[in-house]
């Protein structure tokens, strides 16, 4: 059964750093991508970073480039989001997520997500 824990979140003041960590288990050999994805009060889950496992070729949604950094370590299965410059506009729930693809198929799984919060 695949499981995606989040740590690291919690209350930080605008202009610091926060760093959110999640740790896979469970079919961890089929994992394709690593990412985390953010959701404010009223708003839509968004896109905020992805690493792809094997090659670890990042990609992240424009307002958090130059920002936040994802790293992997594939011997630990984890991901890690390093978040520097915060603003209020990062206030979110961040959502780990994992993408695996077996025979063509991908299937996506969520973690339970943090809390942060950035102070103006």
């Amino acid at each position: 059964q695949v499981q995606l824990v989040e740590s690291g979140g919690g209350l930080v003041q605008s202009g610091g750093s926060l760093r959110l960590s999640c740790v896979a288990s469970g079919h961890t050999e089929r994992t394709f991508s690593m990412g985390w994805f953010r959701q404010a009060p009223g708003k839509e889950r968004e896109f905020v970073a992805r690493i792809i496992w094997s090659g670890a070729n990042t990609f992240y949604e424009d307002s958090v480039k130059g920002r936040f950094t994802i790293s992997r370590d594939t011997a630990k299965n984890t991901v890690d989001l390093q978040m520097n410059s915060v603003i209020p506009e990062d206030t979110a729930v961040y959502y780990c997520n994992r993408q695996e693809i077996v025979a063509g198929t991908i299937s996506t799984y969520w973690g339970q997500g943090t809390q942060v919060t950035v102070s103006s």
